[in-house]
């Protein structure tokens, strides 16, 4: 069955799976080489003025990190470039045999030319000159790293504040890196609804989700590493064939064959699995709900 993904939807912002894999490879072929310059074709993405990007000319690269959704690129003396790709933007490598296209922005290292693109109209994605470490720390949403972080810090954070798990697994203030799609693959790895409470969850039901959260994200960075090998990632986008419920809507469930579910808002969806992880209730989509109002289907059974 074909996959009917919403209008806006075509690539999605890359989480920490995706952010991963471009840092490795990145890192692969720049650490240790010189950045020679930094070109900005399109005057909204550069989002600093100091320091100036002509003091990255003949910087030498020391590391490639990464700042929940945001690639930082490191060069000595304290410099840093911040790229927040957002919903659209994307980055390319060029062998230096080659000639880059162009981009929102290109990179000149002595091995090749990273390009930073964007699809569509919208500009959205961003480039951030900073120099200090403590410069670059204050860009910090003060998300925790659930991949490095205990069960216990883990369990504290998620309970800190009283949300839905999806709005807790989104906020970069509390977690760190995790957006709609893979938020969506932990909730139904879980087995819980996206909107159960965050301070409701019984403790199996927590420790579940922490367990979910590690092995989902680790899972999807094996996935990607492997698909990438020695090459560049081409293909970045919330919406894989393998996922089990994102950008599935309709489609039957890889666990119990129930149609998945979703919940629009704004320009994002939420998708899930009734029979998985809300023991067959249909939650309430705003519009669709308010529009049938009785005759809103509330289970799988109505359905």
């Amino acid at each position: 069955m074909a996959r009917r993904v919403a209008a806006g939807q075509l690539s999605g912002v890359p989480e920490l799976p995706d952010i991963t894999v471009y840092r490795e490879r990145l890192a692969a072929r720049t650490v240790g080489t010189q950045l020679v310059a930094v070109a900005v074709s399109s005057p909204f993405v550069l989002r600093s003025v100091e320091p100036p990007l002509a003091a990255f000319a003949g910087a030498t690269i020391t590391g490639i990190e990464r700042l929940g959704k945001r690639i930082v690129i490191a060069a000595g003396r304290e410099l840093f470039l911040v790229i927040h790709l957002m919903i659209a933007g994307r980055l390319k490598w060029v062998d230096a045999t080659k000639k880059a296209p162009k981009g929102l922005a290109t990179f000149s290292f002595t091995g090749g030319t990273l390009v930073l693109t964007e699809a569509g109209t919208k500009r959205r994605a961003s480039l951030t000159a900073v120099q200090g470490r403590a410069a670059l720390q204050a860009m910090d949403r003060g998300g925790l790293d659930v991949l490095r972080s205990s069960d216990e810090a883990l369990l504290a954070r998620l309970r800190s504040e009283n949300h839905t798990l999806k709005r807790a697994l989104t906020d970069p203030r509390l977690l760190d890196g995790i957006g709609n799609a893979y938020s969506d693959e932990i909730l139904h790895a879980a087995r819980l609804s996206p909107l159960q409470l965050t301070r409701k969850l019984s403790d199996a039901d927590a420790l579940r989700l922490v367990h979910a959260i590690r092995s989902t994200l680790t899972l999807w960075i094996e996935r990607l590493t492997a698909e990438v090998g020695d090459g560049w990632p081409a293909k970045v986008t919330a919406f894989r064939d393998d996922m089990a419920v994102h950008g599935r809507f309709r489609q039957p469930c890889p666990v119990c064959g129930a149609p998945v579910q979703r919940i629009r808002y704004a320009e994002n969806e939420t998708n899930y699995c009734a029979r998985c992880q809300t023991g067959g209730r249909l939650l309430a989509d705003r519009a669709m709900s308010r529009l049938l109002k009785g005759d809103w289907p509330r289970s799988l059974d109505e359905l």
